[in-house]
C-alpha cells in the first residue's frame, strides 16, 4: 500500500514558517508541489502513539512512548557532554517536550528519505543526539523551554547567546533572577500593576526611545492572558523580561547589574521593591551608572520632602526617562504659576501629573473655572485632590452633569467642587451612584436628594459598608426606626458623617444617663450631634439643670450665648461654666 507525501528538497536551517510554506525540522513541507510515491513498511512500525506528527499530505504519523523515552535520553546524555549535570540534564530533557518533539521529528525526516546511509546506521538515540549537534544551539533551545519560553521565543533569544556555553548561561540566568527577584513580594505586586495601568493611562506627552520600548512591554503583557498580572509570578516575570529584552543576557552580571542594583539600594529602595522598578521601567538596566546618576541629580528640581526620591521612584520610575524629565520643567513651572503652595506634595502623592502635557493641565483649570472654582478656591481644590488635574475633561463633565440633572446651578456645583474635591475625581457608576441608590434605600428619596447633597455632599464619597451602615445600624440598635433615621438625615445630612465612638456613643450617653432623656429626643433635634460636648452641650445642661429648667433640645442648643443667656438666665451673655454643685459622672 503506497501514501502520498508532498515534500521538497532537505533544507539545513532551523523550523520557521515561510510564505506557502511550513519548514518542519530540516524538512520543507510546501502546500502544492508533485506527489511523491513511497512505500509505507516503514510507516508501520510498531508503534504504540502518544504524539503526532504531519508530513505534507496531512496524513499524522506517530510516535511511540519508547521512542520519547529514548529521545529523552538521548537530549539529557547530550546536555551533559555540554557541562550540564546528571540530575539538571535529566530535569530539562523532560521538561523540554517541544524541543524534543522537533529533534525527533527531524529524525523522521531523515527516516523517510534515508539521506544519508551512514546516519541511517545509527541507533535511534544517536540520531537524537545528532539532530541536537545539527541544531547548533547547544543545548539552549531545550534550557530556555525549561524557563517557560515557547520553542519560537526559545529560538529568538537563542541567537544573542551564541558566546554563551550551556552552563554559564544556566548560572547567569539564575544570578539575574537572585539579583531581580531576591524577595519578589506578592502583595506588593499589586501596588506595581496599578501604577504601570495609571502610567499608561495619563502619559500625553511624546515617549523617547526607553519609554516606547518599555509601553510596548506593558501592551505585549496585556495581549496575553492574565495581562499585568502575569508580573505576580518571578519565573514568568523574568521571561516575559527576557522574550521583550534578550539583550539583557549579554550584560555582565557582576560589572553591571550588580552595580546598578547597589545604587538603587543606597539611595533608599528597598530589596523586596528592586522587581518593581525593573519590571516598571526595564530599559534602566541598559543604563551605565553615569547616566543613572545624572538622571537621579536631575530630579532636585522637585522639592520632594526630605529628599525621599526612592519613595517618587517607587511610585513613578519613569520619571527617571528623558521625555519625562524633559517635560517636567514645563509642569512645574505651569503648576507654580497656579498654585503657590503644596505643588511639590501634589507632585509627591500624584507623580503621574508630570507625564501630562501642558494643554491637558489647562484643559482641566478651564474646566474648574467655568464653575467659578478660581484663585484661593483652586488653591484648595488642587491641594485637597491634585488627581483632578489628570481627569479626562469629559470624565469631569459626566459629574458636573449629574449634578445638573438635580437642580443644581454651577454656582452651586463650583461651591461642591471646592469643598469636597474628591466628588470630582470619583466614578460615577462606581461611587456616585451606587451612594444615591443607598441613601434612596435607606428613605432619601429624590424629592430631599438634593437637598441632602447640597448640605453634606461629602455623603458621596463615604464609605457605605464601614461608614454608612455601620452608623446606621448604631442608631437603629438604640431602638430608632428606619423612618426615624431616614427623617433625621433628610434635616441633617451630615448625621451619618460623624464617629460613632468619637461623637455619637458619647453625646447619647449623656443625653440618656445624665440628662435623663430618651433617644427619641435626637429625632426631633438631630442636630444636636453637631454641638460640642465639652462646650456648648454640658455647660448649657448645668446651667439649666441649677434653675430647674425644662426644654427641649433645640431651644436649649439652637440658640446663641446670648440668647440663651437672655432667656435662661436673665442676663445679657452667657457665662462659660456655671459652678458644678452636681455629681457628674462623667
Amino acid at each position: 500500500m503506497l501514501v502520498k507525501i508532498q515534500t521538497n528538497w532537505f533544507v539545513p536551517a532551523f523550523p520557521h514558517k515561510n510564505k506557502g510554506c511550513f519548514v518542519l525540522s530540516k524538512c520543507v513541507l510546501f502546500r502544492h508541489p508533485p506527489p511523491l510515491e513511497i512505500s509505507n513498511d516503514k510507516a508501520r512500525r510498531g508503534r504504540r502513539s502518544n504524539w503526532h506528527w504531519r508530513c505534507g499530505s496531512g496524513e499524522a504519523q506517530t510516535v511511540s512512548e519508547w521512542e520519547v523515552q529514548e529521545a529523552r535520553a538521548a537530549v539529557s546524555s547530550y546536555l551533559r557532554e555540554l557541562g550540564v549535570s546528571k540530575e539538571d540534564s535529566v530535569s530539562m530533557a523532560s521538561k523540554s517536550p517541544g524541543y524534543v518533539k522537533m529533534l525527533v521529528e527531524g529524525v523522521k525526516d531523515l527516516e523517510q528519505w534515508q539521506w544519508d546511509e551512514r546516519i541511517m546506521a545509527f541507533s535511534f538515540k544517536d540520531k537524537i543526539i545528532h539532530m541536537a549537534v545539527q541544531k547548533g544551539d547547544k543545548g539552549k533551545l531545550a534550557y530556555l523551554e525549561t524557563l517557560g519560553f515557547s520553542l519560537s521565543s526559545s529560538m529568538n533569544v537563542a541567537t544573542y547567546l551564541s558566546a554563551h556555553t550551556l552552563p554559564s548561561l544556566m548560572h547567569k540566568v539564575t544570578r539575574m533572577k537572585q539579583l531581580f527577584f531576591s524577595a519578589h513580594s506578592q502583595g506588593d505586586f499589586h501596588l506595581l500593576v496599578k501604577n504601570i495601568r495609571l502610567m499608561m493611562r495619563h502619559l500625553s506627552i511624546s515617549a523617547d526611545e526607553d519609554l516606547q520600548h518599555t509601553l510596548s512591554f506593558f501592551e505585549k503583557l496585556q495581549a496575553r492572558r492574565g495581562g499585568l498580572n502575569i508580573l505576580a509570578s518571578e519565573h514568568a516575570a523574568f521571561r516575559c523580561l527576557i522574550e521583550s529584552f534578550p539583550r539583557l543576557l549579554l550584560l555582565s552580571v557582576d560589572n553591571h547589574f550588580t552595580h546598578i542594583l547597589d545604587f538603587l539600594h543606597n539611595i533608599g529602595i528597598p530589596t523586596f521593591r528592586i522587581s518593581n522598578i525593573i519590571l516598571a521601567f526595564p530599559l534602566l538596566l541598559f543604563w551605565n551608572l553615569q547616566l543613572l546618576k545624572t538622571r537621579l541629580l536631575a530630579l532636585n528640581q522637585i522639592d520632594v520632602p526630605g529628599k525621599d526620591y526612592a519613595k517618587l521612584l517607587l511610585k513613578y520610575p519613569w520619571v527617571l526617562s528623558a521625555s519625562i524629565q524633559q517635560n517636567y520643567t514645563e509642569v512645574l513651572a505651569f503648576l507654580y504659576s497656579v498654585q503657590k503652595t503644596w505643588i511639590d506634595r501634589a507632585i509627591e502623592s500624584h507623580p503621574h501629573l508630570l507625564s501630562c502635557s501642558i494643554s491637558k493641565l489647562k484643559l482641566m483649570i478651564d474646566q474648574f473655572a467655568e464653575l467659578g472654582v478660581r484663585n484661593k478656591k483652586l488653591n484648595q481644590v488642587i491641594a485637597k485632590s491634585p488627581q483632578l488635574l489628570l481627569r479626562e475633561p469629559k470624565d469631569f463633565l459626566q459629574i458636573v452633569l449629574l449634578f445638573e440633572n438635580m437642580d443644581f446651578d454651577k454656582q452651586t456645583i463650583g461651591r461642591i467642587l471646592a469643598r469636597c474635591p474628591e466628588i470630582f475625581a470619583a466614578s460615577i457608576n462606581k461611587t456616585l451612584q451606587r451612594k444615591i441608590e443607598f441613601l434612596g434605600r435607606v428613605g432619601v428619596s429624590k424629592t430631599f436628594l438634593g437637598g441632602v447633597i447640597r448640605k453634606y455632599p461629602e455623603l458621596l464619597v463615604s464609605d457605605t459598608d464601614k461608614t454608612l451602615l455601620q452608623r446606621i445600624m448604631y442608631l437603629m440598635k438604640l431602638g430608632l426606626s428606619e423612618e426615624d433615621i431616614a427623617y433625621m438625615v433628610r434635616t441633617f445630612s451630615p448625621l451619618l458623617g460623624y464617629s460613632i465612638e468619637g461623637v455619637l456613643r458619647p453625646k447619647i450617653e449623656f443625653l440618656v444617663n445624665t440628662m435623663e432623656r430618651p433617644v427619641r429626643d435626637v429625632v426631633g433635634y438631630p442636630r444636636y450631634f453637631s454641638h460640642s460636648l465639652e462646650k456648648k452641650i454640658k455647660p448649657r445642661y448645668w446651667v439649666l439643670k441649677g434653675r430647674d429648667i425644662k426644654c427641649s433640645l433645640k431651644d436649649m442648643l439652637a440658640k446663641n450665648d446670648e440668647e440663651f443667656a437672655a432667656e435662661f438666665m436673665g442676663i445679657g451673655r452667657m457665662l462659660v461654666r456655671p459652678p458644678v454643685s452636681f455629681d457628674d459622672s462623667l
